[in-house]
């Protein structure tokens, strides 16, 4: 039985309120995909821009591969976003200052290929963060007194 990968960016929601969000995927080397089945892979601080129409993720670090030799990857190279030109157009449309493109969530689906979710967002300024804190010690509050 296979472990499911599901690795989150935690900080994103924190730190942005997400706009859109789409699924796209993503070019990879072989020993880039055999460390993402392990489960060693970071987005915490990824984040994604257009270079000539085409949208590319920095930052998402994928450690090496320990049982690959000389033929192994870059642990932060810079990785391609596959989507589709309508999805493309669509997201470079609604970029516009004080945005940014953020991954939220790196699994593998049901086909075994590597996925991305992204999210257009939007980021908060300090007050917003304190009310999300806020927010979330409050539902976290009920949830204990209901048990």
């Amino acid at each position: 039985m296979e472990k499911e990968i599901n690795i989150k960016n935690r900080k994103a929601s924190y730190e942005y309120a997400l706009l859109d969000t789409y699924i796209a995927g993503i070019q990879l080397k072989g020993t880039e995909i055999k460390s993402i089945r392990e489960g060693k892979a970071a987005i915490g601080d990824a984040f994604c821009y257009f270079e000539k129409g085409e949208l590319f993720v920095k930052g998402l670090h994928i450690t090496e591969y320990g049982k690959a030799s000389f033929y192994n990857h870059t642990p932060l190279r810079d990785r391609k976003l596959l989507l589709q030109k309508k999805e493309l157009r669509k997201i470079a449309n609604a970029f516009t200052d004080g945005m940014a493109i953020v991954p939220l969530k790196l699994f593998i689906n049901e086909g075994g290929w590597a996925k991305l979710q992204i999210s257009l967002a939007k980021g908060k300024k300090q007050y917003d963060k304190r009310e999300t804190i806020k927010k979330r010690e409050l539902q976290r509050n009920l949830g204990r007194h209901i048990k």
